[in-house]
């Protein structure tokens, strides 16, 4: 064979490898657009090829495929575990606590109430935000715990100007004092002990004068002055201190 056989026949056999090469190379990016083209369609329809979880999925409920996604969450840290029982539902909670907003301002706090005492509510009685009507699960008498509390579980949308901004995030450390079945006893005074009915006023830098028995009235039109009679209201000297809502 000679040198011009072989070159006419190599000519011969470009065409039909460059025509394969192409077509090899075509078919790459048309499989690319295909896969790209089934993402962006589940991606709009919000399909997900995700297996069904048997948890979200109980017998005689639709079985759905997907992963449930948090709305918003109730966050914690426990700083101190306590010794005493474990916290029970429906008790009464006697509970210290200062809170601050996310930008590090406190806005309220047990200790600057006078005499520091803890306060005390029904937990799960809807008297306080939700944050905290949910927010002592597991602890037990004696702990400590930051709560971070999203504004959802809080003051809302509104929060509870000048102190709670709107939509307001909350940072609580509380410490659980007591749980009990009945709420603490109101403080008492002899002033409002029923059984020591108060004195009137009197001036501390004279005697008093003894009290004159009351006689009957003898002129209907006219009459007659008697002695200040004791209070019969327990509570008119000194009013009872009720739990912050």
């Amino acid at each position: 064979m000679t040198k011009a056989t072989v070159a006419i026949a190599l000519a011969a056999l470009l065409p039909t490898a460059a025509l394969a090469q192409t077509s090899t190379t075509a078919r790459k990016p048309a499989a690319h657009r295909s896969t790209t083209a089934s993402s962006t369609a589940a991606k709009r329809t919000g399909a997900t090829t995700a297996a069904a979880n048997p948890a979200d999925n109980p017998p005689g409920v639709p079985p759905i495929v997907g992963t449930p996604k948090p709305l918003y969450a109730l966050r914690y840290v426990d700083t101190v575990i306590g010794a005493g029982e474990l916290s029970q539902p429906q008790k009464y909670y006697s509970v210290r606590y200062t809170g601050w907003l996310t930008n590090g301002t406190k806005f309220d706090s047990s200790d600057d109430h006078p005499g520091k005492e803890p306060i005390t509510f029904a937990y799960g009685g809807h008297r306080v935000i939700p944050g905290w009507d949910t927010g002592f699960e597991g602890m037990r008498v004696g702990g400590k715990r930051r709560l971070y509390i999203p504004y959802q579980l809080a003051y809302g949308e509104q929060g509870r100007p000048p102190v709670i901004p709107a939509k307001a995030d909350l940072i609580f450390d509380l410490e659980l004092v007591a749980q009990s079945d009945a709420p603490p006893p109101a403080p008492t005074s002899p002033a409002a002990n029923p059984s020591q009915p108060a004195a009137p006023p009197t001036d501390p830098t004279k005697p008093a004068d003894p009290v004159k028995p009351t006689t009957p009235p003898t002129d209907p039109t006219k009459p007659t002055s008697t002695s200040p009679a004791p209070s019969s209201n327990p509570t008119s000297s000194q009013s009872t201190p009720t739990p912050p809502k």
